[in-house]
């Protein structure tokens, strides 16, 4: 029995050095975005942030750091730029994918960490009150003639703005690159060019056509979700509904840089796995048509490989995958 004692105390410090260190920020913790403030994933990050430091999720000050440009690219590059350092974290969208697909960006997904996906926005489909397009199935018409009706994205070609407008051009039988695409600056311009008459259908996420479609100024014909989106939106039917395959979500996942360690990835999972669980958050995304969709890390990058697979088949519809 002593023997067995001994051993034991002998063995006990290896035991312990085998097993995963726990970790936790030491210093201020950068949540990265790579748009202006006042863009979608800006006020996404600066709602966790806000709820994170009301709960006391995480000790460390918690900063949000815009680095618009390139449409995600320059903040992808700066996340970069700290291997293996989990205070750098980046709140990013579908753009994650889609501009390595069309040649924008040499880094993809498989050159950073999945870390958490926090919510989907699904893409809403709107025309003007005063349009004579009155229903889904008028639109799918209406886009048999494509030049007669340019549709406006905002922030580039083949984001999912182009994409979800390209899987409707597909159920109308007309060929995706036929499509008079529009890109303005941001969902706001793209409305504004629409409440002007300027374009003909705007395709953005649903959180934008909220406040346009309660005052009456918009009619929105349908949502690329795979079932109704509760709140505001919820009168609002489903492409699936409609009998068109159409479902894309302009998702907001979290990601880290490369090199990061078991037990950075499992602090942070746990984390957001409490954020997303919080009364306040579900409240923030139901108030703004967000539909709860929490993966963790290795969720998520099984995820990320069948988005990629899908977007690149829709680009390469669109002549724009690389």
């Amino acid at each position: 029995m002593m023997r067995l004692v001994l051993l034991l105390l002998i063995a006990a410090p290896l035991f312990a050095s085998a097993q995963p260190q726990a970790w936790a920020p030491t210093r201020p913790v950068e949540l990265v975005v790579g748009v202006s403030p006042g863009g979608g994933i800006d006020r996404t990050a600066r709602m966790v942030q806000r709820i994170m430091q009301d709960k006391r999720l995480v000790a460390a000050p918690l900063n949000v750091i815009n680095k618009p440009g390139g449409g995600g690219t320059i903040s992808q590059t700066y996340l970069n730029q700290h291997p293996g350092d989990a205070h750098y974290l980046v709140i990013t969208a579908t753009s994650l994918l889609t501009n390595h697909i069309i040649g924008r960006t040499p880094i993809g997904h498989p050159h950073f960490t999945p870390v958490a996906m926090l919510y989907d926005e699904y893409l809403g489909f709107a025309v003007n009150s005063d349009s004579p397009i009155q229903s889904g199935r008028a639109l799918l018409d209406a886009l048999k003639k494509p030049e007669s009706l340019p549709i406006g994205i905002a922030t580039s070609a083949g984001n999912t703005n182009h994409i979800g407008a390209a899987l409707l051009a597909k159920a109308a039988g007309v060929e995706p690159k036929r499509l008079k695409v529009v890109v303005f600056g941001s969902g706001g311009e793209s409305l504004t060019a629409l409440l002007g008459g300027h374009v003909g259908l705007v395709v953005t996420p649903s959180a934008n056509l909220i406040g346009p479609m309660q005052n009456g100024r918009i009619r929105v014909l349908g949502v690329a979700a795979p079932q109704r989106i509760a709140g505001p939106l919820a009168s609002v039917p489903t492409w699936t509904e409609q009998g068109i395959d159409a479902v894309v979500a302009n998702w907001r996942p979290v990601i880290g840089a490369k090199g990061w360690s078991p037990a950075q990835v499992a602090y942070w999972e746990e984390v957001f796995s409490r954020l997303v669980a919080s009364e306040e958050w579900k409240a923030e995304i139901g108030r703004t048509g967000g539909v709860p969709h929490f993966m963790r890390s290795q969720a998520l990058g099984a995820f990320f490989e069948a988005e990629h697979a899908r977007f690149r088949s829709i680009l390469t519809d669109l002549g724009l995958a690389k």
